[in-house]
């Protein structure tokens, strides 16, 4: 029954949009992210079997359907049955029991796969500490909020991005004292590093997005990864082995061998990996032309279970973390919580 589970997850991840019933009326807010694999859609959190997956949904067409049967959810997927017992979850910001927060989604890098600053007009514009703070504690009058997170596109100075998100994180702190903070920044020093930890910051993610550096040039040539690689092992010695936590996307070039090794090396100085299939929309789609290759069920599977194995014996787990992407477990197959 568990891999059955982890077969249907993986089959939502990878799908189209779910199919919502004419005149079926949301039981929650719709989602509508500015950061992410589902940056630019409106979308809702399913969960089953204690697994959820946030999907796309339209009253148009897709490739998954809503049956609402007097109350009692379930999908089929092209019109066979596929899940009979579904719950609709409410989201915080951008995440079921998590606000996750993009503090800017204009950027100044061209990431090939990043779909947040071709989004049209500037959702991230009016949020200030101010409103942030106020936003989390009104949530917290309706919701349980377990965590908050924070990332942002580039749209000045690496620099200037820091003392923002650090200003942030401070306010956030200074309301919250004991609520776990999660940042995911673009960083290039190791004194970016240490504000973030000091403004009370307790996990991290810096993503070299491919365990390649030729795949990592050709999908965010203006970057550098020997920069990424340098502030992750940086972020473990602030933060500490199993509270730094890195992107490896599959899907865009590479090879499960060449996955495994980064895993691998990741892991060797206490960072978890994150392991995530390649999305591709009508945002990022002309993009990513001629750089999308194998992203099956099969390999994602296969490669939730090697990334698993890694961790076990690096002596490393997902369960260290209380925010961002594990936490959430909404987009990939996440490791000794999904499977």
């Amino acid at each position: 029954m568990e891999e059955d589970l982890i077969r249907k997850k993986a089959s939502l991840i990878l799908g189209g949009d779910v199919l919502l019933p004419s005149g079926y009326k949301m039981p929650y807010r719709i989602s509508r992210s500015t950061a992410g694999p589902g940056a630019g859609k409106r979308s809702a959190v399913f969960s089953f079997g204690g697994m959820r997956v946030k999907k796309g949904i339209s009253y148009d067409s897709g490739e998954f359907e809503l049956i609402d049967d007097n109350g009692s959810l379930s999908l089929t997927r092209r019109g066979q049955r596929f899940i009979d017992d579904v719950e609709i979850l409410p989201v915080v910001f951008h995440s079921p029991e998590q606000a996750f927060f993009n503090l800017d989604q204009r950027c100044i890098y061209n990431c090939r796969f990043c779909t947040s600053p071709l989004l049209k007009g500037d959702a991230t514009k009016t949020l200030t500490d101010e409103k942030i703070v106020e936003m989390i504690r009104n949530s917290m009058k309706e919701q349980n909020v377990i965590s908050v997170a924070l990332t942002s596109g580039v749209a000045g100075s690496v620099e200037d991005t820091i003392k923002r998100m650090v200003s942030c994180v401070r306010a956030i702190r200074a309301e919250f004292p004991d609520i776990p903070i999660g940042v995911e920044p673009y960083i290039d020093s190791e004194d970016q590093i240490k504000m973030l930890k000091d403004a009370g910051a307790d996990e991290i993610k810096i993503n070299p997005e491919t365990p390649r550096k030729d795949i990592f040039e050709n999908i965010c040539p203006e970057l550098s990864y020997e920069t990424v690689m340098e502030m992750l092992k940086a972020s473990v010695k602030i933060f500490g082995r199993g509270k730094v936590t890195a992107n490896l996307i599959f899907g865009i070039g590479e090879t499960d061998g060449d996955i495994e090794e980064g895993m691998r090396m990741l892991a060797s100085f206490g960072c978890v990996p994150t392991l995530r299939a390649v999305r591709i929309n009508d945002i990022n789609r002309r993009n990513m032309e001629g750089i999308v290759h194998d992203v099956s069920e099969k390999r994602m599977i296969r490669l939730a279970h090697m990334h698993k194995n890694i961790l076990n014996e690096y002596d490393l787990t997902t369960l260290t973390f209380r925010t961002m992407c594990f936490e959430c477990g909404c987009c990939d197959l996440v490791p000794f919580r999904d499977l």
